[in-house]
């Protein structure tokens, strides 16, 4: 049973549909035009990708962006490449990978434990995948190798893609997604989506079942919950505060909602935060979650039931139980299926997505920029090296007295080239 739904997606024709997928994304390798060698020094634009952080660095994979020339279906990114982001100094570096290389996704999920970057799921070429794969980011090969796990223990969860992810004890947790219908017994609520059913061989639909994988023996369990569940959702956004897994918004049928709850990953038990009409975000999905904070989850952009793109930020409070709105410069930068990450700063990175209605028929504003939101205040000596680097021209020739380490630091960042901080 551990490798029975290995394949299941092979011969599966590309489905196209609303929301759910991007539809007509065609795998890179296959397809792929000339590009400029702007593009070897920094990634190209793109939505549906993942993005993971470890010590200093931000790590991309993934996704897809337009066709070169207008009229042609959209590529999926190279599968190979891995971009990686210093968050210290704004450089980008891109590396490649071998071994086991998961095909050209989008929709998948993503997570770093212990320097290890783990994959799960996603939507390519032939369709949804449940496949698993690990990446060593420690490494230290020129090269790093990918590995695709196949004998598992327990059963694995159904091919999905726009999933949430919590990490809690060494255990990866999965809750929600688009996809096929299991074909194994499931704990939850499976419900077709009706305008998938054109290709009736494998229509597909929203979940709300909770999976969790160990991660020292790769055992499948999927355990039964207490309490009321969230319905069934997709492309909605999950983050993880103490014994807590908290998932805000996503879509449900043709509505994107903004209720909020938190799964108890200790006794497995659903809880939903009833919170003040008077503040509260409007309804999204495609937006993004992150924790900043032992008590604080910061909340940016989406897409709303009125096919907006959104540019709001929120910080919500889980001791108070309170929404505060955010002002910040990037307003006029709405951002739809993009990806963020926390800094050892206390920043949020946000990199890449949609700028407009993802779903219209006009081109799709895919990004390749950096967003930085400062939601903390900075470190001393974060302040001290920006005032050094402010005054670089007055202070340069007393540079060489700084220890190695800060010298090091300030000669990095006097060079960034990232002037979309906050």
């Amino acid at each position: 049973m551990a490798n029975e739904n290995e394949d299941l997606n092979d011969g599966l024709p590309v489905v196209n549909e609303e929301e759910e997928e991007e539809g007509n994304a065609l795998d890179y390798h296959q397809n792929r035009m000339p590009l400029p060698t702007f593009y070897d020094l920094v990634p190209e634009e793109r939505s549906g990708h993942v993005a993971v952080a470890y010590e200093s660095y931000m790590y991309i994979l993934g996704g897809y962006k337009n066709a070169a020339v207008q009229g042609y279906n959209d590529f999926y990114l190279p599968r190979e490449e891995l971009w990686i982001y210093n968050m210290e100094t704004g450089r980008w570096k891109k590396k490649y990978t071998e071994g086991d290389v998961p095909k050209s996704m989008s929709g998948s999920c993503a997570a770093c434990v212990d320097g290890v970057l783990y994959l799960f799921g996603g939507h390519h070429v032939r369709g949804n995948t449940n496949e698993f794969y690990i990446l060593n980011l420690g490494a230290k090969d020129t090269v790093l190798h990918w590995e695709r796990i196949k004998d598992f223990k327990g059963v694995p969860p159904s091919p999905k893609d726009k999933l949430g992810c919590w990490v809690y004890k060494n255990k990866l947790i999965f809750f929600g997604g688009y996809g096929y219908q299991p074909r194994e017994q499931y704990h939850g609520s499976f419900e077709f989506d009706e305008s998938s059913f054109w290709n009736a061989s494998h229509p597909r639909g929203w979940n709300n079942h909770v999976h969790f994988i160990d991660l020292e023996t790769f055992t499948w369990y999927q355990p039964i919950t207490k309490g009321k569940p969230p319905s069934p959702r997709a492309a909605h956004a999950c983050a993880t505060i103490g014994n807590r897994g908290y998932v805000f918004g996503g879509r449900y049928q043709d509505a994107r909602t903004n209720d909020l709850y938190y799964l108890d990953l200790d006794t497995w038990e659903w809880n939903e935060v009833v919170q003040s009409p008077d503040q509260i975000p409007v309804g999204r999905s495609w937006h993004s979650l992150t924790t900043i904070s032992n008590d604080h989850l910061f909340l940016f952009g989406g897409f709303t039931t009125d096919k907006q793109p959104l540019s709001d930020a929120w910080i919500y409070s889980v001791s108070t139980n309170e929404w505060l709105k955010v002002e910040h410069q990037y307003s006029d930068k709405p951002r739809l299926w993009h990806s963020a990450c926390t800094s050892d700063e206390a920043e949020v990175i946000v990199f890449g997505g949609c700028a407009n209605n993802l779903l219209a028929h006009q081109q799709a504003a895919h990004s390749n920029d950096i967003l930085i939101f400062s939601v903390q205040p900075k470190s001393l000596v974060r302040l001290c090296l920006e005032a050094v680097i402010h005054y670089k021209e007055m202070l340069a020739n007393i540079w060489d007295c700084l220890p190695k380490h800060l010298l090091l630091s300030i000669n990095q960042r006097a060079g960034s080239s990232n002037t979309s901080g906050s």
